[in-house]
């Protein structure tokens, strides 16, 4: 049978997690109401959640298809180390003999589960989507504490945007600045909407393929000069952070042009976000054969800054960069990277949604950065991240489902060593749950 919710909602960040031990279950529900093989599969659920039935047993061909075994296990095991390990089903109502919406109560949070079996035998589920989840008994103030509690520094800030400005709903250390790894490229992304509005540009312009960068996931390994669309990179930038794609698109657009952008929205300090680099400028300058050159740039000024770029970028190339640079942890995040405050990427979330580009927005939907599950509490979410030993930030632009604009950005560093990334994903989807009400 085919239904509209064919496969289980995505985790478009996929992340690894320990091993989790989970108590024994409250008891099953009955429904007299209900086709008992489908009651059963609903009974199933917290079982499934919980690792004890393998999804081959429970799903359809057809199911794991699209959804495979290792992706649900990605997803389940995201779900529970956010909301921690289900507890009971506390309401079932049928939609036919063989769908039905559930309840399903975690231990911090509660969900709508909505489950389609096929009606020949075994039964097997052919649809599972878990959406509206709310989390319980939670709060900013929470949410604070334990941001707080972090090691090195972190920060975070909610804000309503609104025609008369921007309005605060709570932060931590929004002044302050992080290194942001890979959010910087929503400027690149600003500015080349600002291009496009203008008719200076249009996204089904073709330019090669001109850069190579270090972590390029999408254009790894492709032919120099390929051509491609100013949307394609834009894309490939946004929604999994091709470095190759960004370098191609800042060469394309011009470092100046993309730091007039930084300046025109505001910065709160500039002196620590410019000149701005490349990725694999900054890359290489990481690179243990470049410490003299590194050294001549961290102790000039600006200009001095911008000179050497010029001067020794053929020691700045993809050739020059070691990857094993980040095998012993967080590596110069406190001098180079890309600098902003959360008000900073606040200011930068506001400029993007006064273009009003369309299709920059879906670009920065493709990727929400979080369970499916909890974007689909949102009208809209777009995002972007970045991470790098001892360094994580993640930076959202959503619309809830009153029509309220909103910025939900945080930011974690800590230079002694590498962040717990999966923590922060948690305290992130935290803030986004109750920015959304």
């Amino acid at each position: 049978m085919k239904t509209v919710f064919k496969s289980l909602i995505l985790c478009v960040l996929i992340l690894l997690y320990p091993a989790i031990a989970f108590p024994a279950f409250a008891a099953t529900l009955e429904s007299p109401r209900l086709n008992p093989v489908l009651l059963k599969r609903i009974n199933q659920i917290p079982a499934l959640m919980n690792g004890r039935i393998k999804p081959v047993a429970y799903f359809t061909d057809s199911f794991l298809a699209e959804v495979s075994v290792n992706q649900f296990d990605s997803i389940r095991k995201n779900l529970l180390t956010q909301y921690g390990p289900p507890i009971k089903l506390v309401s079932i109502s049928p939609t036919n003999d063989f769908q039905a919406v559930a309840t399903l109560l975690f231990e911090k949070a509660s969900a709508q589960v909505d489950i389609a079996i096929d009606p020949k035998v075994p039964n097997k589920v052919s649809g599972l989507r878990i959406s509206d989840i709310k989390m319980t008994g939670d709060s900013i103030d929470k949410i604070k504490s334990d941001f707080t509690a972090l090691p090195g520094k972190a920060g975070f800030v909610i804000q309503t945007l609104t025609d008369g400005g921007t309005q605060e709903n709570g932060g931590l250390a929004t002044d302050t600045q992080f290194a942001i790894g890979s959010t910087f490229k929503l400027y690149i992304l600003a500015e080349l909407a600002s291009q496009i509005e203008a008719g200076e540009r249009k996204w089904s312009d073709v330019v090669p393929l001109s850069k190579r960068s270090f972590s390029s996931t999408a254009t790894r390994s492709w032919p120099k000069d390929t051509p491609m669309t100013l949307q394609t990179l834009a894309t490939m930038m946004i929604s999994v952070s091709d470095n190759s794609a960004t370098d191609t698109l800042l060469a394309v657009l011009g470092r100046s042009a993309v730091e007039q952008k930084l300046a025109t929205i505001g910065h709160s300090d500039p002196d620590k976000a410019l000149p701005f680099l490349s990725t694999v400028e900054a890359f290489a300058m990481k690179s243990k054969a470049s410490a003299a050159l590194r050294d001549r740039f961290l102790k000039a000024n600006e200009a001095g800054q911008r000179a050497l770029l010029t001067s020794e970028a053929s020691k700045l190339g993809f050739e020059q960069v070691d990857p094993a640079a980040f095998a012993d942890g967080p590596a110069f995040i406190n001098t180079l990277e890309w600098f902003a405050s959360p008000k900073d990427i606040g200011a930068l979330m506001n400029n993007l949604h006064r273009i009003n580009n369309k299709t920059a927005l879906e670009i920065m939907g493709v990727n929400t950065g979080v369970a499916s599950a909890t974007a689909a509490n949102w009208k809209y979410l777009g995002y972007k991240g970045g991470s790098e030993p001892g360094v994580i930030s993640m930076s959202f632009l959503g619309v809830t489902p009153k029509g309220q604009w909103k910025v939900v950005s945080g930011s974690w560093n800590n230079p002694a060593k590498a962040v717990d990334e999966a923590a922060f994903v948690t305290l992130m989807t935290r803030l986004l749950d109750n920015a959304v009400h």
